[in-house]
C-alpha cells in the first residue's frame, strides 16, 4: 500500500510540474522561465523538478512532447474514419480552430521552439511517431475522399495540414497587431465565427471536387 502511495504521489507531484512549466514556459518562453516560479506554481521544489525531469532545457522539451502529444490524441478521439471524407474534413478544421482557441499556450510554446530553430524537438523520440500516425490519419480521410468522388486526387496530407494549421495559426498569433492595421476587433466573437467559416471554405475549395 505504501509503494502505491508513493507511486500515485509522484505521479501527481510530476504532472503539477508539468502543468505549472507549461503555463510558465508559454508565458515567458524558455530563456525567461524560471524554475523558482515553476517550483512555486506546482507546489514543489526545485530538487523534485530536476529529480524528475533534469534540467530546465529537457523540462522545455518533456512540456513540448506532452503539447504535441495532447493535440494529436485529441485529433485521434474525432474518430474521422467513420464519418464520409468531407464531413471528416469540415469536424478536423474546425476541430484544429477551436482547439488554438481553447489552448492558447499550445501556440505560444511551438513560437519559442521555433525560435530556438526546434533543438528540443529534435532530441525527442516521440514526436517522429505522433506526426506520422497523425500524417496517416489525414491521409486516409483524403484517399477516402478521391474513393467517395469527393476530393481531388494528389494532395499531399502534409501539405494540406499545414495549409488548416496555418490558417488559423497565423490569425491568431497575430491578432493584436491584426486588429490594428485592420480596424476591426479580431477576437469579436463575431469575428471569430467568421473566421471559421472562412477557413472552411478556403479548405473546401482547394481540397472538393465540387466546393
Amino acid at each position: 500500500m505504501k509503494t502505491t502511495k508513493k507511486v500515485r504521489d509522484a505521479d501527481a507531484t510530476q504532472a503539477r510540474i508539468l502543468a505549472a512549466a507549461k503555463k510558465e514556459f508559454a508565458k515567458s518562453g524558455l530563456g525567461g522561465a524560471r524554475v523558482d516560479e515553476i517550483a512555486d506554481r506546482a507546489k514543489a521544489n526545485k530538487r523534485m523538478i530536476y529529480h524528475y525531469f533534469g534540467n530546465k532545457e529537457d523540462l522545455f522539451r518533456i512540456v513540448l512532447e506532452e503539447a504535441y502529444t495532447d493535440i494529436r490524441t485529441a485529433e485521434q478521439a474525432l474518430e474521422l474514419e467513420h464519418l464520409p471524407a468531407r464531413e471528416a474534413l469540415e469536424k478536423l478544421i474546425r476541430f484544429t480552430w477551436e482547439y488554438y482557441l481553447k489552448n492558447p499556450e499550445f501556440i505560444t510554446l511551438v513560437n519559442s521552439e521555433n525560435l530556438h530553430k526546434a533543438r528540443h524537438l529534435k532530441k525527442s523520440d516521440k514526436i517522429e511517431n505522433l506526426f506520422k500516425r497523425f500524417v496517416g490519419m489525414v491521409g486516409a480521410l483524403l484517399d477516402r475522399g478521391v474513393e467517395e468522388g469527393t476530393f481531388r486526387p494528389g494532395i499531399d496530407p502534409v501539405q494540406l495540414n499545414i495549409t488548416i494549421a496555418a490558417i488559423g495559426y497565423y490569425y491568431l498569433t497575430n491578432r493584436f497587431t491584426g486588429s490594428i492595421v485592420f480596424q476591426r476587433d479580431l477576437m469579436a466573437p463575431e469575428a471569430l465565427e467568421e473566421r471559421l467559416a472562412f477557413n472552411i471554405e478556403t479548405i473546401m475549395r482547394m481540397v472538393c471536387i465540387d466546393p
